[in-house]
């Protein structure tokens, strides 16, 4: 970037649908546009009453999407990408392998 910032992930959400996905963004969308400058408001508000509807149907058909408001020399953008997680077996009477045990799960915050 010309000014020497680079983009940074501030937050994350697991959201276990497209409606839920869609509610969170538009939920903090409608928190926060009282904080933002006329344009980025009307940007907010714009996907609110236009752009929220494609939004929902592309992440319906499993595709990515964006949202993104400008605010005087920041921009914010929620990226929403569909994730398919598969059901773990269960593992109930199963034998494990020796290396399960000594796994430590480490937190990646």
């Amino acid at each position: 970037m010309a000014d020497g910032w680079q983009p940074a992930r501030l937050a994350a959400f697991d959201a276990y649908s497209a409606p839920q996905a869609d509610r969170w963004v538009a939920v903090t969308l409608r928190t926060i546009s009282p904080a933002l400058d006329a344009d980025a408001s009307d940007e907010a508000w714009e996907w609110l009453y236009e752009g929220r509807i494609e939004t929902r149907r592309a992440l319906l058909r499993s595709e990515p999407c964006t949202v993104s408001v400008t605010h005087a020399s920041t921009r914010i953008t929620w990226m929403i990408r569909p994730v398919l997680f598969l059901p773990l077996m269960h593992r109930h009477g199963a034998e494990l392998p020796a290396c399960a045990q000594t796994f430590k799960p480490h937190s990646t915050g």
